[in-house]
């Protein structure tokens, strides 16, 4: 959520601040602002909604100079609106900052007690207040300053700071919110990701947490928590920043819904052997005794991650013949979980920056369980942390509302299941062979459903005015149900549910009637009869079907409103090309109601906080 970018350097900065602020719009944002040191003096402009209010104000007064910061909010600590807008200023102090302080409250009495007004109801203020307060009680630079409040402040943070008397720097500080230091020529950068400032540079540090940095146009300092001065190795990142752009596309989201077979393909590149009925996991660095005895698998995820994961359940249950649970993330911390040191965790997150992914995966850690990671950023947090990591080949996904990220997941969650299997011994080279076979088509057989999109539009004609949508699934594509429902809702803001079909009679079923349309997921698998008879069940209450089946069938097409074929694939891989065509309804639903596909109202791409 929320994204940064300051710059300190030779240019002037003002378009490398909204530019690189419109970058990071897929984080999900109410409001934004920029702050600039000129040479008449600091100038700050803001606005509540869309960036273009903010580049509106901007041009109608516009201001310039060598150093400033720049900031899209998404609303914690007070309404979206210009005055809780960041950056915030504070006597010589101007900051930016994503988390939250968990202590404000606290600090803010203190602070109002020593004299300090507050202008807004947000906790970054309170922050820029606790910072500016440093001097007065003797911080020799800001950066003195800085360390001092964090040394006060309890919670999350990403911050990047400015002196109003001090053009010469930035300071920025991390503590469990991502921060990434950009190397330019002459020039130095930090944003909350990398895409924000890669027109710029391809020189990137990533700031480990309680680290802080002095930043000045030709050097970078890094000091970890304990102030000492420390290297942190710089990372190139070959990612083009033209990949960002929609290249003929109406949305975003629909690009990378065209992008799925080649990032699939670039998943399993060069981890995938057919021949050996195996998979190359060279990241991830567990050994294969350890992993024989292994006695329990762990996923925590949050949000579509946590639908990957509970269709690597389904897989890897099936493969590797290990108990797997699966957790929301946020629930996780707070069960009293069962782990031990025969335990593996795997978080999986786009961002590798989910606030409570990261720290449930902590949590397992500290119980004694190994640590693997799934995620589509390197050098990430929760990428850092684990004991391996096996990233997704996704590229940068801007639309908020995941598609290719998701799918990227499903592929590695399917690779795990074999990489398990394979050292527990439970499938042999034969068995791997198929599966592999099996995943290798995958990109073709999404091809395929890429062909066509009549039949969505014409759903979207037909269904947009609904007012709810049950989404049905049953065994592996159960969680595609789920993910189906997730979209659609995200989206279009129409209210969607996920069920199993064999649960629908417990509760769903007294919503069915004749405006009610009901999404079924029945591709031929083991539960495909039992699905059929669910659908019976949806037909005695008048229900409108909208089936997602094998090429070829000829029975649920019988008892369907609509039909959506898909290729003749697998059990293995259903969930990877039954989702293409969730996605696609959600998409044309959304696209015809005129929504902001792209970015969803209150929703953001990375979720930095609990």
């Amino acid at each position: 959520m929320c994204g940064i970018v300051g710059y300190i350097g030779h240019q002037d900065c003002g378009e490398i601040l909204l530019n690189g602020l419109r970058r990071l719009e897929y984080r999900g944002y109410d409001s934004a602002g920029i702050a600039i040191n000129t040479p008449e003096g600091l100038r700050v402009s803001r606005a509540e909604g869309k960036l273009t209010n903010l580049e509106r104000a901007y041009l109608a007064e516009p201001f310039n100079g060598s150093q400033g910061l720049g900031h899209t909010r998404w609303a914690t600590h007070g309404g979206p609106t210009e005055i809780n807008a960041h950056p915030h200023q504070a006597g010589r102090v101007v900051l930016a900052h994503n988390g939250i302080i968990e202590n404000y409250s606290e600090l803010k009495e203190e602070l109002a007690k020593a004299g300090r007004e507050f202008l807004s109801a947000t906790d970054t203020e309170v922050a820029a207040h606790l910072i500016d307060h440093q001097f007065e009680l003797g911080a020799t630079d800001l950066h003195d300053a800085v360390r001092r409040a964090l040394g006060r402040m309890e919670g999350s943070y990403a911050l990047v700071v400015m002196d109003t008397q001090d053009p010469d720097c930035l300071v920025v500080a991390r503590f469990a919110s991502p921060m990434v230091l950009g190397k330019g020529q002459g020039e130095s950068f930090a944003a909350s990701d990398v895409p924000a400032v890669l027109e710029h540079t391809r020189e990137f540090v990533f700031l480990e947490d309680g680290d802080t940095a002095v930043l000045r146009a030709d050097s970078m300092q890094v000091f970890d928590d304990a102030g000492n001065e420390v290297e942190r190795t710089s990372r190139h990142i070959n990612w083009d920043p033209i990949s960002a752009e929609k290249q003929g596309y109406k949305h975003f989201m629909l690009k990378e819904i065209f992008e799925q077979p080649a990032r699939i393909v670039d998943t399993l590149r060069g981890r995938v052997n057919v021949e050996s009925g195996d998979v190359d996991l060279a990241e991830v660095d567990i050994d294969a005794e350890w992993l024989a005895g292994a006695r329990k698998l762990v996923f925590v995820a949050c949000g579509t991650s946590y639908y990957a994961a509970m269709v690597g359940k389904y897989l890897i249950e099936r493969v590797a013949k290990i108990p797997v649970e699966v957790d929301l993330a946020s629930e996780f911390r707070y069960r009293y979980p069962v782990i031990d040191e025969h335990t593996l965790c795997v978080a999986i997150s786009q961002s590798g920056e989910t606030a409570d992914t990261l720290a449930a995966m902590r949590l397992a850690r500290e119980h004694g369980a190994k640590a693997m990671a799934i995620c589509n950023v390197i050098e990430s947090t929760i990428a850092r942390e684990s004991d391996g990591v096996l990233y997704t080949h996704a590229g940068p996904e801007i639309g908020v509302a995941s598609t290719k990220a998701f799918t990227t997941q499903l592929a590695a969650v399917s690779m795990l299941a074999v990489w398990l299997g394979r050292r527990r011994e439970t499938i042999d080279a034969d068995t791997g062979r198929v599966l592999l076979e099996e995943l290798r088509g995958v990109p073709t057989a999404m091809e395929e459903m890429l062909v066509d999109h009549a039949i969505y539009e014409g759903i979207a004609h037909q269904f947009a005015n609904a007012h709810s949508f049950l989404f049905l699934g049953r065994g592996v594509v159960y969680p595609i149900a789920l993910e189906g429902a997730l979209k659609l809702k995200e989206i279009s803001y129409i209210h969607a549910e996920g069920y199993a079909s064999g649960e629908m009679k417990h509760g769903p079923i007294a919503l069915i009637d004749e405006e009610m349309p009901v999404v079924v997921v029945a591709p031929k698998n083991i539960v495909y009869e039992k699905t059929l008879s669910n659908v019976q069940e949806v037909l005695a209450r008048d229900g409108r079907v909208i089936s997602i089946v094998t090429e070829g069938d000829t029975h649920m097409p019988e008892i369907s409103d609509v039909v959506i074929e898909m290729p003749d694939v697998g059990e293995f891989v259903q969930p990877m090309v039954a989702s293409v065509a969730v996605q696609l309804l959600a998409y044309h639903i959304a696209d015809f109601k005129g929504t902001d596909v792209d970015q969803p109202r209150n929703l953001a791409k990375s979720v930095t906080v609990e």
